[in-house]
């Protein structure tokens, strides 16, 4: 594979080209932290009710066992604040849920912004990079065979560029005309950035 180009002029415009696709995707990158980082602070009310949870299941909790030393109604009065450290329980759950959902999705928001942008980068600009490449990699490897390329050119260049030669173009390849074929060659070369 040749991936960039020899002549300046297309080796830069490839250049350019890649480094704006890296940045794209470096941009969306930080795109998809910043809004991570920023769904994640809709935790806050989740972890208030994990903190208020446990102060309350705490609270109970210390009351049912110091209720259970008073004498006659002590399990009674400990089994009523059981069901207020169930309450503190319930309250923990609640905020452990809204935490999790939260969380879920800041990362499922983080994702799609980073893979839809790349997807739409790699189905665009990539095809491209990777036809390039490979085409020029296959003329390059025909720098010493100029009658195969001078053959090419006659079929690929514009009508424009082939009535600019001297007389007929094909006739010249066919007769063996070398300085025709050689420009042939040239050209062809020079089509897709490579040094003759």
């Amino acid at each position: 594979m040749k991936w960039y180009a020899d002549r300046p002029v297309r080796f830069t415009r490839q250049l350019i080209a890649d480094l704006l696709a890296a940045g794209w995707v470096a941009l969306w990158i930080w795109v998809a932290t910043t809004v991570h980082d920023r769904v994640l602070e809709l935790r806050a009310p989740g972890d208030g009710l994990v903190d208020a949870g446990g102060s309350i299941r705490d609270a109970f909790t210390n009351a049912a066992g110091k209720a259970r030393g008073v004498p006659f109604v002590g399990e009674d009065l400990a089994g009523a604040l059981g069901n207020g450290s169930k309450a503190g329980e319930t309250l923990t759950d609640a905020g452990n849920a809204q935490i999790g959902v939260v969380e879920d999705s800041a990362f499922w928001l983080a994702a799609a912004l980073v893979v839809v942008p790349v997807l739409f980068l790699l189905v665009t600009w990539l095809p491209v990079r990777l036809r390039y490449a490979r085409k020029a990699a296959n003329t390059a490897r025909l720098r010493d065979k100029p009658d195969l390329l001078a053959l090419r050119a006659l079929t690929s260049l514009s009508p424009r560029e082939l009535g600019g030669f001297d007389g007929d173009p094909a006739v010249a390849w066919r007769t063996g005309d070398a300085d025709v074929i050689d420009e042939l060659a040239r050209r062809q070369l020079a089509s897709v950035g490579v040094r003759a």
